[in-house]
Parts: structure tokens; sequence; C-alpha cells
């Protein structure tokens, strides 16, 4: 198992635990959502993230869901704006490193950038600016370096861009080049992992302190914490389901395997020190889904058989 696997599951086994709203962090899903619903803590993100001061920034239309063509796949933006510049800018927080950050940017940059011209439009020219940020709670390049900034050069000419007005920042709150990197970024990543008062340096810039303060406010929000709450048991009941299908197949596997052998349902539950009675419709299911006994039909099958009453 990667390294990357590793941390992942140890990552997952950890949110499985109930993590208090006061508890949680910039890089958690569910606070950076409902921090980036305020559009000036968007701007505050954006201009620590990539060395800028912006004058003004608005929503892009439609900022959360880019739709492709029926029956192929879409995005779901964490929050992309428009500056006063004409910039389009879309922010992405990623926890885990679930693999291949630079072929998703390539699939988040075509689907934002097709909107942008109409039906019949000639010419490209309508095609706006764009940054593309995804910032990171692990190292992707393996590095060390706090912001990785790309954009299209000329690998016969080195000093020659594309000039396609497209660059991907990725930012790494694992960095280690501290004397090569501004401490307004350092300050800011190192806040995202440490969304606490306790790590916030007292002297760190201005805009950091004020991402802070609303940061503060809601976690104090009791209608926060009862919509975080209400999301966390929805979660919890989705993941139990889960589990429980999966053990319920796992059995149906079992009891399958056993039953091609030519065993009785009475054999197989004694066996298996199961419920002869469960045994026996898992059996039912499986004689009429033929000899194949494909597992994930006959657990449909019991499951509408359950649902309907019958068993």
């Amino acid at each position: 198992m990667t390294e990357a696997k590793k941390l992942n599951k140890q990552m997952q086994e950890e949110e499985r635990l109930f993590k208090p709203l006061k508890d949680l962090n910039l890089i958690d899903d569910f606070l950076f959502d409902v921090t980036t619903t305020d559009l000036e803590a968007c701007k505050i993100i954006i201009e620590l993230s990539l060395g800028m001061t912006l004058k003004s920034i608005k929503w892009k239309e439609g900022q959360k869901v880019v739709r492709n063509l029926p029956g192929k796949r879409g995005i779901r933006m964490d929050f992309c704006v428009e500056d006063g510049e004409g910039n389009f800018i879309d922010v992405e927080m990623q926890k885990r490193n679930e693999g291949n950050i630079p072929k998703r940017t390539r699939f988040y940059q075509a689907l934002l950038d097709a909107p942008m011209l109409k039906s019949g439009e000639k010419g490209f020219d309508s095609l706006k600016p764009s940054y593309l940020v995804i910032i990171c709670s692990f190292d992707f390049y393996q590095c060390g370096k706090y912001r990785y900034s790309f954009e299209n050069y000329c690998e016969e000419v080195p000093k020659l861009r594309l000039g396609d007005e497209c660059r991907k920042i990725i930012l790494n709150t694992q960095g280690r080049n501290d004397d090569e990197v501004d401490r307004t970024l350092i300050d800011f990543l190192h806040y995202v992992e440490h969304s606490d008062e306790k790590k916030l340096p007292r002297d760190c810039d201005e805009r950091l302190k004020r991402l802070h303060s609303k940061i503060a406010q809601i976690k104090v929000s009791e209608e926060v914490e009862a919509t975080y709450m209400r999301m966390e048991e929805r979660d919890r009941l989705i993941r139990e389901e889960g589990e429980l299908r999966g053990e319920k197949k796992a059995k149906i596997q079992i009891i399958c395997k056993i039953l091609q052998k030519g065993k009785t349902p009475e054999e197989i539950a004694e066996l298996l020190e199961e419920d002869l009675e469960e045994v026996q419709g898992i059996c039912r299911a499986a004689r009429e889904c033929g000899p194949k006994y494909d597992v994930t039909e006959i657990y449909r099958r019991l499951k509408a058989a359950e649902e309907a009453g019958l068993c």
C-alpha cells in the first residue's frame, strides 16, 4: 500500500469519529463550504493564495455546478468568482490525495472555458484569463514547495509562453521552503490545517485575522451547528447502510459458494451458524437468479422483498 493510500485510509478512519463544529479546520469540506458562501472570505482566500490584491470580485454565474453533454461527467466547484479585471478564479480544497490532480485541472479547465463561448461565435477572444487554484493538505509533487505554479511554455523556446492565459496553482500545506515564499502564504496554509486562534500568529496578515474572525463566528453559530449535525447524521446513516450492504453481500457470496457444492439451506445454516430463515431466503433468491448466482442481483431481490414485507 502506498503512503498516500495509507494516509487516506487513516484520515477516513478519523473522519468516521464525530468531530464537533468548533474543532473543524478550513481544510474540512463543511467549514470550507460554509466559509466561502461569504464573498469577502473568498476574496481573502484568493489574495492570500495568489499573493495579489483584488479590487473586487463577484460570483461567476452558475458558480457551483457546470454540466457537460448528456451522459457525460460534469463538475461541482467549491467556489468560482470573476474579479474586477475579468479574470475567472476557481478555488478547490483537497484534503485527501485521490490521485491525478493534473488531469483533474485539465478537465475542470475545459468545462470552465466551454460556457464562455456562445454557439456560432467566431474567434476565441471571449475566453477570459483564468486561475485554477487547488489547496492540498499533502505534497502531491513531493518537492517540499508551498506553491507550485503552472503555465504553458514552449519546449524549444523555454521563455516563450503559449499565451492561453490559463494558470494552475497547486498549494501545499506541508511545504518546507519557508525561505523562498512570503510568510503571508505560509501563515495562511498553516491556518488552513489548524483553524484555531492558538495557531494564529499575532503578527499575521490583517486579512488572515479577518478570515479567522469570520470562521470563529461560524463555529459558535447555533444555526450552522444544527445544519452540521444534520449532515453528519445523514453521512453516518449512509456509511452504515454501505457497511451493512457490504456485509450482506459478503454473506450472500459465501452462502452461494456452499450452495453450489450441493449443500441444503439447513446444512449451510448449521455450518455457518446463521439464522436458518435468512439462509433459506438467500438460497431461494439465488436459485431464482440461475446458476451464475449474481450477488448484486440476489441482494437486490432480497432488498425488494424486504421492502415489500415478504421477508
